[in-house]
């Protein structure tokens, strides 16, 4: 049996929690929140302090806030629509109760459904067998569409003018074609790339290299980095793909117009943790990777749905880049979510990956020096 005394301190368990946990004074001003809550309201713990709930969270449903502001009784809701203030609308889970012996003190949770369902591990779920069939049919598509460009080049050989146009554009078509299955087998493959200590940074400005060396006169990429960042542990391939999908989608967000802007921030951010399917001990999560533009943002009807396949908000979009991205994110065993700053004007994709473990320093021992 476990003495009390050697259980954690009550602080430190709330600390640890994944989930946002506010204490609130009477009149419902912010005492103290946790680092999981500091993420969800995008500032620190000294920054909540003194500040009356209202200011940063607007509980859309009367009838919720007011047996909030009772603080007599415990309140539980699901799927709740709130606002935060300066950042938009959330989908969330609410708990609260009284504090005991602390008249008006209540202690309430927040739990942001859309989050975790970004964070869940791949399953049987419903997307598998639609996933699944490409991997089945890839070798039987590939092989002919390998046969109509071979005929389409011959052919261009010997027509010219808009003949071998059209010869160009069905040369085109199969390679979009070829690439379009490439995207799904990935996304159906069951076996993820190995992982290993990488250098975010790097691979950061791997992934920008390449989108401007891709697309004349492409948007410019402006860094936030912290430089004391450790390695993380993730694939490098995987990485450098899912920063392209995240830089283009951010340029293509902006449209070229004037001021458009993209940046990428790398920062430590405590607190946050994955619980996977099949993993004993949560993984966590503190290297952030914060993809932002000043673009017009995803319709507000998308926005639960940006990760799921054939959901796109371009006109000529497949919807597999993002769908892509959530799997080898999944894959790093990280975690990716979309929020939009309505007041700023600025659409946030937020990457979280585990930090590498440090390498146990080998130490030989002459045999001069054995006792």
């Amino acid at each position: 049996m476990i003495a009390s005394a050697d259980l954690p301190e009550h602080r430190k368990l709330l600390v640890s929690l994944p989930v946002a946990v506010v204490l609130l004074a009477p009149e419902q001003i912010i005492s103290w929140v946790n680092p999981a809550a500091e993420q969800f309201f995008g500032q620190s713990n000294r920054r909540l302090m003194g500040k009356p709930l209202r200011e940063v969270l607007d509980l859309v449903e009367p009838r919720l806030a007011r047996r909030l502001a009772e603080a007599d009784a415990p309140v539980s809701a699901r799927q709740i629509d709130v606002h935060l203030i300066g950042q938009g609308p959330r989908r969330v889970d609410i708990t609260a109760g009284p504090v005991a012996d602390r008249v008006g003190w209540m202690v309430m949770t927040l739990h942001d459904t859309v989050a975790a369902d970004a964070m869940r591990e791949n399953g049987n779920g419903g997307n598998e067998g639609v996933l699944r069939a490409p991997e089945i049919l890839a070798h039987e598509i590939k092989n002919p569409l390998a046969g109509i460009k071979g005929a389409a080049q011959l052919l261009g050989r010997k027509v010219e003018g808009s003949d071998r146009a059209m010869t160009l554009l069905i040369a085109e078509e199969v390679d979009r074609i070829a690439k379009l299955i490439d995207q799904m087998q990935t996304l159906s493959r069951r076996t993820a790339e190995p992982v290993a200590p990488c250098n975010l940074h790097e691979a950061i400005r791997r992934a920008a290299a390449i989108m401007m060396a891709a697309t004349a006169g492409a948007q410019k990429i402006e860094e936030e980095f912290d430089p004391s960042l450790p390695p993380v542990m993730g694939s490098a391939h995987g990485l450098v793909q899912v920063l392209i999908n995240l830089l283009a989608n951010a340029r293509d967000a902006c449209g070229g117009a004037p001021g458009s802007r993209v940046i990428v921030r790398t920062r430590f951010a405590s607190g946050l943790q994955l619980h996977a399917a099949g993993q004993g001990s949560p993984v966590r999560l503190p290297i952030e990777v914060r993809v932002s533009d000043n673009g017009p943002g995803i319709e507000p009807a998308m926005r639960d749905h940006i990760f799921e396949p054939f959901v796109s908000s371009k006109k000529s979009g497949q919807g597999l880049g993002l769908a892509l991205v959530l799997k080898l994110v999944r894959d790093m065993n990280g975690r990716i979510t979309h929020d939009r700053d309505e007041v700023g004007g600025w659409t946030h994709f937020r990457l979280h990956l585990p930090v590498a473990p440090e390498e146990p320093v080998q130490r030989s021992v002459s045999r001069a020096n054995r006792g």
